[in-house]
């Protein structure tokens, strides 16, 4: 029987991190399976979509949906990559990563990096903005002007969220790592080499089976793949009692265990979204391989109430946009009125 240390102390908290060690170890025939039948069911699904539009049979446009998918799934595994923990093997893993970024339009460098800060700061208040969802406290948020006010509440709008920002994110942002000028020339080489490969690998597909086929299946694949990637990164964080603090009281573990949720989804779409939902383990111990965060949870079954939210409950937090600094909570901006 695993004896588990406390979840609300400090103590116990540092304890985890013992604890989840025991996990962090890879089967690196286990990995290559999971890009295997991530992959191939990718390249097959996207093959049929364009059979699809090839011969008519419009009806079969449905396998975007599922090549979205598993896209999504890709990304996952070059999310892993970056943490090196997918092969343990830093070459491998760079290598993975960098080869699934033409795919998922993310140079993989570049989104390492920021990626790397959000993990080192997420949850404190006094280090935002840096490859997580800019959040606002209430008295921030007042403090703004009529304008600033109005832009920030365009940018909280679902729509613009998951609609217009992947868009923005995977097509437009990621093509130049502006933000990273401290970080040296690997992010703006990755960056390139990345666009370069898409490029030719657009144009080789493009000379196959023309430009409209190209576009008509696989700009639908990238956006839908993006927008769930966005939706899933914001139920991680964006929930009620989630966790922020500033200065001295942030703490990495508290942080990482309680401002991160447990997105409780079926058994298909854990499986589809590399089981990134069990997310406060994965921010305790970030090498710990997606395929093995299940076995975290049934080795110590009380992680799974910690910052649980269902699906009905995940659609609830996207009204969430503001930290109320008194209440140590996420509200709306009608809660946010009714306290003014």
């Amino acid at each position: 029987m695993n004896i588990a240390p406390d979840l609300h102390t400090r103590s116990g908290e540092r304890a985890w991190l013992k604890i989840l060690a025991r996990y962090k170890k890879p089967d690196r025939r286990r990995s290559a399976f999971e890009l295997a039948v991530t992959a191939i069911p990718f390249a097959g699904l996207w093959a049929l979509s364009w059979a699809a539009v090839h011969y008519g049979h419009w009806w079969g446009l449905i396998f975007i949906i599922p090549a979205a998918g598993f896209l999504l799934r890709l990304f996952m595994i070059q999310h892993d990559c970056g943490h090196g923990s997918f092969f343990a093997h830093r070459s491998s893993d760079d290598w993975t990563g960098r080869a699934i970024g033409v795919l998922t339009l993310t140079p993989y460098d570049y989104w390492r990096r920021a990626h790397a800060e959000h993990h080192a700061s997420a949850g404190n208040l006094d280090e935002r903005g840096v490859g997580d969802i800019t959040t606002l406290t209430v008295s921030e948020y007042r403090a703004l002007s009529k304008k600033g006010r109005l832009a920030y509440r365009l940018y909280r709008h679902p729509i613009v969220m998951f609609g217009i920002g992947p868009i923005w994110l995977f097509l437009f942002k990621q093509r130049l790592p502006f933000g990273m000028m401290r970080a040296g020339m690997l992010p703006w080489v990755s960056t390139m080499a990345t666009n370069f490969a898409i490029a030719v690998l657009s144009a080789g597909l493009i000379w196959l089976i023309g430009i409209v086929p190209f576009l008509i299946v696989h700009l639908p694949i990238v956006v839908l793949a993006g927008a769930a990637g966005i939706w899933l990164f914001y139920v991680q964080h964006q929930f009620e009692d989630t966790h922020w603090s500033e200065g001295q009281d942030w703490q990495f573990q508290h942080a990482a265990l309680h401002g991160s949720s447990h997105y409780d989804l079926p058994r298909v779409l854990r499986w589809l979204t590399g089981n990134i939902g069990i997310h406060h383990v994965h921010h305790l111990s970030s090498k710990v391989p997606c395929y093995r965060l299940p076995e975290v949870l049934r080795d110590f079954p009380e992680l799974r109430s910690v910052g649980r939210i269902t699906i009905m409950e995940s659609f609830r937090c996207v009204k969430l946009v503001l930290w109320d600094e008194n209440r140590k909570k996420l509200i709306s901006f009608r809660e946010a009125r009714a306290v003014a």
